[in-house]
């Protein structure tokens, strides 16, 4: 499924793939995020942290009457405050979807699945 981005050259159509790798990306980026987490951690595994080639297993992506929103499922390091780490996570994928495919999100939700000590 993909997100068709309209303007006055014509269509541009986006996977949703695209998005979750960029999206994924750019939260593992930010300052006391340890990595993704799964949003089926029983089925998957409790906690599991997801590499660079499962971000679609941590990001949802929906997209409505052009109004895209994600959800984010991650885990933080120990020590930090949670809603910093989550308030500039919404901020580095809104700016950087928005730098790289010029797509505007309408909301990201952020989910903490986890803490983890970090070395």
């Amino acid at each position: 499924m993909s997100i068709e981005v309209r303007n006055e050259y014509g269509t541009v159509s986006i996977s949703k793939e695209v998005i979750t790798t960029i999206a994924g990306g750019a939260a593992v980026e930010c300052y006391g995020i340890v990595g993704m987490a799964s949003r089926k951690q029983l089925k998957d595994g409790l906690s599991e942290i997801l590499g660079k080639e499962n971000f679609s297993k941590g990001v949802v992506v929906r997209g409505e009457d052009g109004d895209i929103d994600i959800d984010m499922y991650i885990i933080v390091g120990y020590g930090t405050k949670v809603s910093e780490v989550a308030h500039n996570v919404q901020n580095q994928v809104k700016y950087s979807l928005k730098k790289m495919i010029g797509l505007d999100v309408n909301t990201i939700n952020i989910y903490i699945h986890g803490v983890r000590v970090t070395s």
